[in-house]
């Protein structure tokens, strides 16, 4: 999934995922055979490793997804069945996505619940450095993402909400108390109709591999499908957005449903409408989106401390408030 820069090279051949590695060995063509595995930071629901393969035809690489997080297992059946499907509704598409190998989500024969799949070219790149530029193309690549058309029986579950207003919680030490409570209650009514499409419903800057340098940058693979829905645009691009914000600050946040609409994107006609989603989205990080900054320090963001994120939280509310409030 991640290129070069995404390996933790520390990891090598271990005990606990033994009887995974002869399911793998056991799917290969005759002849080939797993020459060592590689750690790939930067996952937070899951255990990613690169497997590098050879044989008679070329040398290769795949990538292994293992669920070893209880919570992640338990609901491994669901989410790795959905990521097998998505991928083979996705190779007939302009989206660049892994190639499904196996799966065996019941860890029937694997130590973990796991999924097989080809490797992308490229890196996830996440510093301040280059960001708009990024975010451009991210835009770009959500409103291809939501174009993809899906039959009603092969349409994914329905979008599932991260937060409620009794589950939001506001950080201990604030400023702005009032702040937050005015944004809890934007989320205090049913959800805005809307028009449903193809969501990957977890897009964002950790989920995107890119290569190049300025006018070279290119997106070379979107990864990480377990969470996709059916449900309204204005969902992802918000995910994104409260992504950019916690990564470069509301500037670059506030850009991207812009760069989305600009690129031919349909988000709620209402500002109120739109707000609740964004909202919905932003709210479901506090009190200081710590689960996404560990992965993201893993890959070089070492400045992204609790405070800090906390801060650009708070002042995405208040952007958010001051543009369609």
């Amino acid at each position: 999934m991640l290129g070069n820069e995404g390996v933790d090279t520390s990891d090598t051949d271990h005990n606990d995922w033994a009887r995974t590695r002869a399911w793998v060995q056991s799917g290969l063509p005759r002849g080939d055979r797993i020459d060592g595995a590689e750690r790939l930071r930067g996952g937070w629901t899951s255990q990613m490793r690169r497997l590098n393969v050879s044989g008679p035809g070329e040398t290769r690489s795949l990538v292994l997804r293992s669920f070893v997080k209880p919570f992640f297992v338990e609901h491994a059946e669901g989410l790795l069945t959905r990521e097998a499907d998505i991928l083979g509704l996705l190779g007939g598409t302009d989206v660049p996505a892994a190639e499904l190998r196996a799966v065996d989500a019941t860890a029937k024969h694997c130590d973990h619940p796991s999924l097989l799949m080809t490797l992308l070219p490229g890196s996830v790149r996440l510093g301040e450095e280059g960001a708009d530029r990024r975010a451009e193309l991210l835009a770009r690549q959500l409103v291809r993402i939501h174009r993809v058309r899906v039959s009603p029986e092969h349409r994914p579950r329905r979008y599932q909400a991260w937060t409620a207003p009794h589950r939001v919680r506001i950080p201990d030490v604030t400023a702005r108390p009032a702040l937050w409570r005015r944004s809890v209650d934007v989320i205090r009514r049913e959800p805005p109709a809307h028009r449903s499409c193809f969501l990957h419903r977890d897009f964002h800057p950790g989920n995107v591999l890119f290569t190049g340098q300025d006018d070279e940058l290119r997106i070379t693979g979107v990864v990480d499908w377990v969470e996709t829905s059916w449900g309204p645009a204005d969902l992802d691009v918000a995910h994104c957005s409260t992504a950019l914000a916690l990564l470069h600050g509301s500037r670059v946040a506030m850009s991207f449903a812009d760069r989305y609409v600009a690129a031919g994107g349909v988000l709620a006609e209402e500002p109120a409408d739109h707000l609740y989603w964004r909202m919905l989205d932003a709210l479901a990080f506090a009190p200081n989106a710590e689960k996404v900054a560990v992965p993201w320090r893993e890959l070089g963001r070492a400045d992204l401390t609790p405070a800090l994120l906390t801060s650009r939280l708070e002042e995405y509310l208040h952007t958010l408030f001051d543009r369609y409030g």
